[in-house]
């Protein structure tokens, strides 16, 4: 079953690079966009919460159940996910909804690493940046190099990558308790269950780890440019401090870092009405209606 969405959303599908993407749309659709990229285990509508105050707002809010989630772009093969097809996806949602219009980014955990290498990559079609949880690419690699806890937080990473689908053995295993174990009761749990039942499908697990397993230096990004918000909750148990606090060098032009004190990784579920107020102050200070 699909969650029912809040009044005024909306179901749309995008086509782009020959796939069939799902998507969930609020406000005027002749508003500035704001582009909504979840992560990992995680669909669009984890962004609900916060889509909808920032619709009231005066915004075209659009999320995307990425490549690997929705059912009509679950390509099979590692090198599909590799990080120019994510990067070519975000740019074709971009075209399909507001063509060379500029838009506003706003990504979480997987997203937030994507939209940080968007913005190094495509600077010029962005009017602001929004990162919930995940560093750059740059300030991660170099807490995984040189912190020990960093290195702790991120074993999960070698597991996923391990051959042989054994990540999906162990994660579905016992009725997905472990796949349930990751959103650590921070998330409702009717969308957890709705999660588990998507991830369950023949092979969306697999594909939705592949973005892991096709990994590359290009997720490194850029220096960025692009006025940015970064929110990092201090509870999070992937992604720590060091590479949080890190990122601010990566990022050349305004730049806001805000820390949620006792929040979790699950920022966009948990965390919703501190988001919220903080993203549509960052939203207002550009005009993404600029043509390039």
């Amino acid at each position: 079953m699909i969650l029912p969405l809040p009044p005024d959303f909306e179901r749309r599908q995008l086509d782009v690079n020959g796939y069939r993407f799902n998507a969930i749309a609020c406000g005027n659709p002749t508003a500035p966009l704001v582009l909504f990229l979840h992560g990992w285990p995680s669909f669009a509508d984890c962004w609900r919460d916060i889509m909808a105050p920032v619709a009231a707002a005066g915004f075209r809010v659009v999320a995307v159940d990425q490549r690997g989630y929705s059912r009509g772009a679950r390509p099979s093969e590692i090198a599909d996910y590799a990080v120019d097809h994510l990067l070519a996806d975000v740019e074709g949602f971009s075209q399909a909804l507001v063509g060379d219009a500029r838009f506003h980014l706003v990504g979480h955990d997987w997203g937030g690493a994507l939209a940080w290498a968007y913005a190094g990559h495509y600077a010029d079609r962005l009017a602001s940046l929004t990162v919930l949880s995940t560093p750059h690419g740059k300030a991660f690699r170099e807490a995984l190099r040189s912190d020990s806890e960093q290195q702790r937080m991120s074993d999960y990473i070698r597991i996923f990558r391990e051959p042989d689908h054994r990540a999906e053995r162990a994660l579905l295993g016992e009725g997905a308790r472990k796949l349930r174990a990751i959103y650590a009761g921070k998330c409702p749990p009717a969308e957890v269950e709705e999660n588990v039942a998507r991830l369950s499908e023949p092979g969306a697990l697999t594909a939705t780890l592949n973005w892991y397993r096709a990994m590359d230096n290009k997720l490194l990004g850029l220096p960025v440019a692009t006025p940015t918000l970064f929110i990092w909750g201090s509870g999070d148990l992937a992604l720590g401090a060091t590479a949080a606090k890190a990122t601010g060098d990566y990022v050349t032009g305004p730049y806001q870092f805000e820390v949620l004190e006792g929040y979790s990784h699950w920022l966009p579920e948990e965390a919703p009405g501190k988001v919220a107020p903080l993203l549509i102050a960052h939203l207002g200070k550009f005009d993404a209606g600029r043509r390039v």
